[in-house]
């Protein structure tokens, strides 16, 4: 298989057993190395600072809930 079209194509011809065992051992590659470094990256270049200052006026603000409390409700 040379292209991604080629993976989606042969994902779909799966019965769903085997579609469900692909998903688990995908889920097992370790993608987190690559969003590590960009979420770095973006932190030094301030591309998230207006996210953080928004985080920070909601909680100030008391536009938040617990983890738990959101969780429960999902």
């Amino acid at each position: 298989m040379d292209s991604v079209g080629e993976i989606i194509e042969a994902v779909n011809r799966l019965s769903e057993a085997e579609k469900g065992f692909f998903l688990e051992r995908l889920a097992e590659i370790d993608f987190d190395d690559e969003w590590n470094r960009q979420i770095e990256e973006d932190v030094k270049t301030g591309r998230l600072d207006k996210l953080f200052a928004q985080a920070e006026a909601d909680i100030a603000a008391g536009r938040t809930k617990p983890l738990e409390e959101f969780l429960r409700e999902t």
